[in-house]
C-alpha cells in the first residue's frame, strides 16, 4: 500500500509540473513595460491668453499749481496748512506791507512833483506864445518852452507808472489761491522771509481736485507698439496689496527718455478716485492689457525655453539617421541640402516668420521626448498661443527635467 501511494503522489507532482509549464507556454507574452519619464510636463489645452505690458509709475493729481510769490518780504499772516481745502482766491498768507506802503508813499509824491512841473512848464509856455505874438521873445524861446511841457507830461506818466507798480507790489504781498482744490505741500512758514530774486520761490502746492487722479509711466520702447488711447488697465499699490485699482489709458507722449542708452516713453493713465483712497506720489505696478485671445491652442511658456541636453539631441538624430536609412533614404540624408533660392532666403523674410518660430518636445507613447516645430502668436508669463505646428490639445509637452535621484556610493 505504501509503495502504491508514493506512486500516486509522484504521478500528481509530475501531473502539476507538465501542467504549469503548458500554461507558462500558452499563456500570451505581456506588453513591455514603458520606462518612466524623466521630464516634468504639462497639458496642450484650450483657453483664454491675455497679453499684458507692464509698467511702474506714480500717482500724481490731474491739475497741479505751485504757487509763488513775486515780490521779496516777511510772512505776517499764515492763513492755510497742510490738507487744508481752498477756494479759489482766498488767502493764503500775508506778507510786511510796511516797505510796499512806503513806496506806495514816495511814487505819490514823485506824481505830485511832476504835475507840479507840469503846471509850471504849460505856464511858462503861454506866456511864451503871448510874448511871440508882441515880438518880445524869439520863436525859439516857444520851442524850449513846448518841449519842457512834454518832458513834464512824461515825467508825470513815469510817477504814475511807478505809483501802479508800487500798488501792485502791494497787491501782491497778498498771496490768494489761484484755483479751488487741496494743499498738499506748503514750503514756509509764519515770520519766514520769501526772497523772490531770479527765481519765483514756491509756498504752496495746490491740487486741483483728488477725485480724479493720473499715472505717470514710463514704457519700454519694445512695448510701445501694442499702446493706443483707451486700452484698459489695471494697478496695485503697497499701501492696499489686496486690492487691485482699475485705469484707462489716455495719452502716448512722444518726447523719449533716454537713460543709459535704455529708451522708455511717457504714458499717462486716469483713474478714478472717488473714494479718495490713493494719495499723490504713490508707486503703482500698472497691467496694460493690449491683446486677448479668448479660446485658442495653448502651452505653457515655460516649454519654449526647454533644450534638450546634447547628448540627447545626438541620439534623436541618430534615430532619425536609422530610420532614414531604413525606408531608403540614405542617399538623401548623406546629400547637403540644396542652397535656398533668392525668395526663400531669411534676408527676405518678414521678422514676424523668423521671430516667432520655435521648437518644442512632446512625449511620445514610450516616454521618449519627440522635436516640434510651432509657431506661436500671444504670449505672457504663463501661456503662449500655438498659431500652427502638430500639436494637439492634450499633447503633453516637456517643461523640465527631472531630477534624477544620485546613487549611493
Amino acid at each position: 500500500m505504501k509503495l502504491l501511494t508514493k506512486k500516486r503522489m509522484a504521478i500528481a507532482a509530475g501531473v502539476i509540473v507538465v501542467g504549469g509549464a503548458a500554461a507558462a507556454w500558452l499563456v500570451p507574452k505581456g506588453e513591455p513595460q514603458v520606462p518612466p519619464s524623466k521630464y516634468r510636463t504639462a497639458a496642450v489645452d484650450m483657453g483664454a491668453i491675455n497679453q499684458t505690458v507692464t509698467a511702474t509709475g506714480t500717482i500724481n493729481p490731474v491739475a497741479l499749481v505751485n504757487v509763488g510769490s513775486q515780490v521779496s518780504g516777511t510772512v505776517v499772516e499764515l492763513n492755510a496748512d497742510f490738507n487744508d481745502r481752498v477756494s479759489k482766491g482766498q488767502v493764503l498768507l500775508k506778507l510786511d506791507p510796511t516797505i510796499f506802503n512806503a513806496q506806495i508813499r514816495q511814487a505819490e509824491a514823485s506824481r505830485a512833483s511832476a504835475l507840479a512841473n507840469l503846471k509850471l512848464a504849460q505856464a511858462n509856455f503861454h506866456r511864451n506864445q503871448q510874448l511871440v505874438t508882441q515880438n518880445f521873445v524869439s520863436s525859439v524861446a516857444l520851442d524850449q518852452s513846448r518841449r519842457e511841457v512834454d518832458v513834464a507830461k512824461a515825467n508825470v506818466q513815469l510817477a504814475e507808472a511807478q505809483l501802479a507798480r508800487a500798488q501792485a507790489d502791494l497787491n501782491n504781498s497778498v498771496i490768494r489761491s489761484p484755483i479751488d482744490g487741496v494743499i498738499i505741500k506748503r514750503t514756509i512758514d509764519l515770520g519766514q522771509t520769501v526772497a523772490a530774486s531770479f527765481n519765483t520761490p514756491n509756498l504752496f502746492q495746490i491740487a486741483r481736485d483728488l477725485t480724479k487722479m493720473q499715472i505717470d509711466t514710463s514704457v519700454s520702447e519694445a512695448d510701445v507698439g501694442a499702446l493706443k488711447d483707451g486700452l484698459p488697465a489695471r494697478f496695485v499699490v503697497d499701501a492696499y496689496p489686496d486690492r487691485e485699482f482699475h485705469a484707462t489709458m489716455r495719452q502716448f507722449r512722444l518726447a523719449a527718455n533716454v537713460v543709459q542708452n535704455v529708451v522708455t516713453y511717457n504714458v499717462v493713465l486716469d483713474v478714478d478716485n472717488k473714494d479718495e483712497m490713493l494719495k499723490p506720489g504713490m508707486t503703482a505696478q500698472v497691467r496694460l492689457v493690449v491683446a486677448n485671445r479668448p479660446n485658442v491652442l495653448r502651452i505653457p511658456t515655460t516649454a519654449l525655453r526647454f533644450q534638450l541636453p546634447e547628448e540627447e539631441q545626438e541620439k534623436l538624430r541618430k534615430k532619425e539617421a536609422e530610420k532614414a536609412g531604413k525606408n531608403g533614404n540614405v542617399k538623401q540624408v548623406a546629400q547637403k541640402p540644396a542652397a535656398p533660392s533668392q525668395d526663400d532666403d531669411l534676408a527676405f523674410r518678414t521678422a514676424n516668420e523668423t521671430a516667432r518660430q520655435y521648437k518644442v518636445y512632446r512625449l511620445d507613447p514610450k516616454n521618449q521626448p519627440q522635436p516640434v516645430d510651432i509657431r506661436v502668436g500671444l504670449s505672457n508669463f504663463r501661456y503662449t498661443e500655438v498659431v500652427s505646428g502638430e500639436l494637439k490639445a492634450g499633447d503633453q509637452v516637456v517643461t523640465r527635467t527631472l531630477a534624477q535621484p544620485k546613487e549611493d556610493m
